[in-house]
């Protein structure tokens, strides 16, 4: 589906054109051709083959989709490949946006996400002066806008992460926090598979050497750059608590098992010495002491008892009831 397609020249928004016009503004100096497309179908990319001129094995990949986070050159060309990341009711979507760059155009096809880009194009034509710096700054401008997006994640996952630890040392969901964690662990790594190539991809930008589309623009892209690192920090930082979490939980898991096993061995040995009393006295010997004794019985009971309770008392001193 077409979002937008116009024209710029020397900063400036000349007119919303057809895409059969397209060709037609492409030789143009000083002037470049931005569309926008979302959920392209083989069709619509095709045609911005022929218009635009593209690489096959470009359109290929975004005609297929589901590409990991790179960045490609292809002669006087660019093609890039995002991950827009969304959190949707505690689960994150990952997206897709690909985008060609040349000094005459500009391309982005948005895939499987509803975040819709159309401030990126309202933030560059509202600074005219840096859009004359042409498609390297629109490139700057939505690759900047998806790693901004990339910040509220973050902040859910630690937010989450906050609430796990809270509830980390109270008895009984030790097994749930496991869960959790675990869970939140999936999510971190989804985010991180979107982030950890495109820091690779974006100092290819701003380094010793660089595309000669991204001339001017190196400065920009240093701090896209700045942002994905910052980012990546703190998932990495997310990460490692989460593993001193679960190694915490498991802990947590043996204590309370420690706790029953010590309630049961205490128990056990009450019993026990209830059962010997009781074994001994059971026996049928006529020599027994007290055997005939009128408070033999009540004696023996008043005993066990005594003893088991006295028992009982050392165990909860020492805190094992």
């Amino acid at each position: 589906m077409l979002i937008n397609c116009a024209v710029y020249q020397d900063g400036h928004r000349l007119a919303d054109i057809p895409v059969e016009d397209i060709s037609e503004y492409m030789g143009r100096p000083d002037c470049f051709v931005w569309v926008a497309l979302k959920d392209a179908d083989a069709a619509e990319l095709a045609v911005m083959q022929e218009e635009f001129g593209l690489h096959e094995l470009a359109v290929e990949d975004a005609r297929n989709g589901h590409q990991r986070p790179k960045l490609e050159e292809y002669g006087e060309s660019l093609f890039a490949v995002v991950h827009m990341v969304t959190v949707r009711e505690g689960e994150l979507i990952v997206g897709e946006l690909d985008i060609f760059v040349s000094t005459n155009y500009v391309l982005s096809v948005r895939n499987r996400s509803e975040q819709n880009l159309l401030g990126v194009r309202a933030r560059c034509e509202h600074e005219p002066h840096l859009l004359q710096i042409g498609p390297a700054f629109v490139f700057y401008a939505l690759v900047d806008a998806v790693v901004d997006r990339y910040l509220p994640v973050v902040e859910m996952l630690e937010s989450e992460l906050e609430n796990i630890e809270e509830q980390i040392f109270t008895k009984g969901l030790a097994l749930v926090n496991i869960e959790r964690l675990y869970a939140l662990k999936r999510k971190v790594l989804v985010l991180k598979h979107a982030v950890a190539p495109m820091i690779e991809a974006v100092t290819r930008l701003h380094g010793p050497r660089v595309p000669r589309i991204c001339d001017g623009a190196q400065e920009y892209f240093r701090d896209v750059s700045d942002h994905l690192y910052r980012v990546n920090t703190s998932i990495d930082a997310i990460r490692d608590t989460i593993g001193t979490a679960i190694q915490v939980s498991l802990s947590m898991v043996t204590i309370e098992e420690s706790e029953v096993n010590k309630r049961l061995a205490a128990w056990a040995a009450i019993f026990a010495v209830a059962t010997v009393f009781a074994g001994i006295w059971g026996m049928n010997f006529k020599g027994m002491p007290e055997l005939d004794w009128r408070y033999g019985y009540p004696t023996a009971l008043a005993i066990i008892a005594t003893t088991c309770g006295y028992l009982w008392h050392r165990f909860r001193k020492a805190g094992w009831l």
